[in-house]
């Protein structure tokens, strides 16, 4: 939570020329991408599961019993598909997949036989019919998947993906040529993000947020490379604006593998990275959004109006101050809260600092303020939407404009929903503290979001109301 207006201390001072607010498209500090593309579809499971289907109901067809009552073969076929889920690699084979494939039979044929067994001992399975049954799937099963992987490898091999390769200029280039290379990989290299070439020869050094939009548009890239463990950190607005663009974002060790990797890529060890909100709690995030502001407007409704009275009869005629505020992908909204502080104009409102110590403040203003009792108007703006209950912390227009130019990665905070409170504000980041932590800390939140993340904080941000320090 924080007051109508605060200070940072990281070196922002009042006075800059106004700046109007990014666009509401804009992910990252300088980086204006096309509005967000589908993330690129991975294989479908379809092919290998119709393979597994048909290779259990070929392995069924050979039993007298499953012959005789077709309920068997139905199991069968039932229990090879769920006993795991299909998940298929990037570009796979069916040798590096056999052992769990042949896993998976087993414990189908095992699992048929001990219902056999248990509920129809007259027809139970010998050892031999097992054995027997259970070789002739895994081989079909094999067949028809290598079939499947070698028609992908094949369309990889015609449509490769294309990538932009992000790191230092002189490792970017020896990992793009790597990759070149080994065309089984499915990708193919387009271009090298740095900050300035190193006069090496190869693909083309891009250094401006002009050059990569081009070459995203124009060669439809799709992956991206990170070649360098710092990458991750000083690229990290720029990665965020790709991974929103749908690029599948993965970081190489180009040197010593430092990691255990389930994939790789030309011989590099690799992984994924996820820098993007996770989607699919978004509804769980507005349910409690929606639960815990209405439920808390009917509970402190008698202390508001209390509030209101006060204010009314001590300040006189204003009691809610509204604000702009800038929220999620840039929109702007009005923010409410109890006003304890009369800024002398608009354009002071809209621009000044003040603290949490304004000595122009009345005593009871000055309470409000320090027991963040003013934030609980903003209730509201979580039940209409325009705001959650935890998220970055919103700002005005016009600091927006000049965080964005001076802090890497301050945009970014608006891929989400502002909040009341966040990850930044329980870690102490309230009033006179540094904006560049705050915008890493959201950043941090927002990357690695959860619904019970959203709780813990709610929760020991309840506990911080109990010792408020002030706003």
């Amino acid at each position: 939570m924080t007051a109508e207006s605060t200070v940072p201390s990281s070196g922002a001072q009042p006075g800059f020329a106004s700046v109007s607010v990014l666009p509401r498209r804009d992910t990252g500090a300088g980086f204006r991408f096309p509005l967000r593309r589908p993330p690129a579809r991975p294989a479908s499971p379809l092919p290998l599961l119709l393979t597994d289907g048909l290779a259990a109901l070929a392995a069924a067809a050979a039993l007298t019993e499953a012959r005789r009552h077709p309920l068997l073969a139905a199991l069968l076929v039932a229990a090879t598909l769920l006993v795991r889920p299909h998940r298929t690699r990037p570009v796979a084979g069916v040798l590096d997949e056999l052992p769990a494939v042949c896993g998976r039979i087993a414990v189908a044929w095992l699992a048929l036989g001990t219902l056999v067994a248990a509920y129809a001992p007259a027809h139970a399975l010998t050892a031999r019919t097992l054995v027997a049954g259970l070789a002739g799937q895994c081989a079909l099963a094999a067949a028809g998947r290598a079939v499947v992987h070698a028609r992908r490898r094949r369309s990889l091999l015609r449509h490769p993906r294309a990538a932009l390769v992000v790191g230092p200029a002189g490792t970017a280039q020896r990992v793009a040529a790597a990759v070149l290379r080994h065309p089984r990989c499915g990708v193919r290299p387009v271009g090298i993000v740095a900050d300035r070439p190193d006069g090496t020869e190869g693909l083309p050094v891009l250094t401006t947020d002009q050059e990569v939009q081009r070459a995203l548009i124009q060669n439809g890239v799709r992956d991206v490379l990170c070649v360098h463990p710092a990458v991750r950190t000083a690229r990290g607005p720029l990665l965020r604006a790709l991974t929103e663009s749908g690029c599948a974002v993965w970081e190489l060790d180009a040197d010593s593998p430092s990691y255990a990797a389930r994939d790789q890529l030309a011989g590099f060890a690799c992984r994924r990275l996820d820098l993007g909100v996770r989607r699919r709690g978004s509804l769980g995030k507005r349910l409690l959004d929606i639960a815990v502001s209405g439920s808390l407007l009917l509970v402190v409704s008698p202390l508001l109006l209390v509030c209101a009275a006060v204010l009314r009869l001590t300040e006189g005629p204003g009691v809610v101050f509204r604000q702009e505020r800038v929220g999620k992908d840039g929109r702007p909204f009005t923010l409410l809260k109890f006003r304890t502080h009369r800024p002398a104009d608009e354009h002071e409102a809209a621009t000044r600092w003040s603290v949490a110590g304004e000595q122009r403040m009345r005593p009871f203003c000055r309470f409000l303020r320090q027991s963040s009792l003013d934030e609980l108007l903003q209730l509201w703006n979580v039940l209409r939407g325009d705001m959650s209950l935890v998220g970055p912390r919103p700002e005005r227009p016009y600091f927006v404009g000049q965080f964005s130019q001076i802090y890497p990665g301050y945009a970014a905070r608006h891929r989400m929903r502002t909040g009341i409170t966040g990850l930044a504000q329980i870690h102490g980041l309230r009033g006179d503290t540094s904006i560049e932590d705050r915008a890493r800390f959201d950043n941090a939140y927002i990357d690695n979001w959860s619904l019970w993340q959203d709780v813990c904080i709610l929760l020991r941000t309840a506990a911080a109301l109990v010792r408020p320090t002030g706003s």
